[in-house]
């Protein structure tokens, strides 16, 4: 399976997921909070939220409603990026963490934005191409700029980050530093189109095993605690948008250097 088709699979059950939890719970997935107390009619945008990312994951399983879902997803993450993320990060520019929630959720905007793209691509290629592909490419960027904070969070929140490898690997601050320098390379490596394809592949993959690894054994462990779910179907969705853009890298050879020498793909996104 292409790596385009993992990520919509993963960005799409993932998404759904997060909907079921909100609409469980009567409240806004974890990840996006707090959302203000004072907010006017706070429940009943809580249960539209939570019915939006479900109706738009499941959407995107069907070829008919395929893209307008996936349009509402990357509509629904790009609202909480500009409404809750950023302004977050306008306030208090100093906290890693504010950044860690923007990168975060850029990359969903991201993985759903080339989404979007691909299947558009699919109905008419050349319009599409000639409409949509700078888009992508612009989307690449964004998405190895929300690398950066990611992984430097690694490095700034060492130890509650090491209290997040598994107990059963050695030496697991070594983990830590590895995982956070890495996701910086992987970012640093796209921007600077410096092997993007293996970086972004491998970035893919290091996630993967984080959901696996880490959100997995929590889940099991708690099944009803909402904090471990949230982070697994984030997770996950995090790989299926980094999965999603290893997929619109096809056309770009393992061993690329420099985005002058890149030659854009003739008919698809991926």
């Amino acid at each position: 399976m292409r790596a385009t088709q993992v990520g919509k699979v993963l960005f799409a059950a993932s998404l759904a997921g997060l909907g079921v939890l909100s609409l469980g719970s009567g409240d806004f997935a974890l990840n996006w909070q707090p959302v203000p107390a004072w907010v006017t009619w706070r429940a009943p945008l809580a249960y539209a939220s939570g019915v939006m990312l479900l109706a738009g994951g499941a959407g995107m399983f069907y070829k008919r409603t395929a893209r307008a879902s996936a349009l509402l997803l990357t509509a629904n993450m790009l609202v909480w990026l500009l409404l809750l993320r950023l302004p977050r990060v306008l306030a208090s520019p100093a906290n890693e963490s504010m950044w860690l929630g923007l990168g975060e959720t850029m990359t969903l905007v991201v993985g759903g934005w080339i989404l979007v793209t691909d299947l558009a691509r699919s109905g008419d290629a050349a319009r599409a191409n000639s409409m949509l592909g700078g888009g992508v490419r612009a989307a690449r960027f964004l998405f190895a700029a929300a690398l950066i904070p990611i992984g430097l969070s690694h490095l700034v929140y060492l130890k509650a980050t090491t209290d997040f490898v598994p107990a059963w690997l050695p030496n697991r601050v070594v983990f830590t530093y590895l995982t956070g320098s890495a996701q910086i390379a992987a970012g640093v490596g796209l921007l600077l189109a410096i092997f993007p394809r293996l970086a972004v592949t491998l970035e893919a993959v290091m996630l993967g095993l984080f959901t696996t690894l880490v959100w997995g054994p929590r889940v099991i462990a708690a099944p009803t605690t909402r904090f471990p779910a949230t982070a697994l179907l984030i997770s996950a969705a995090v790989t299926g948008a980094a999965c999603v853009v290893a997929g619109s890298l096809d056309d770009v050879a393992w061993g690329h250097v420099g985005w002058r020498r890149e030659q854009p793909a003739a008919g698809t996104a991926s």
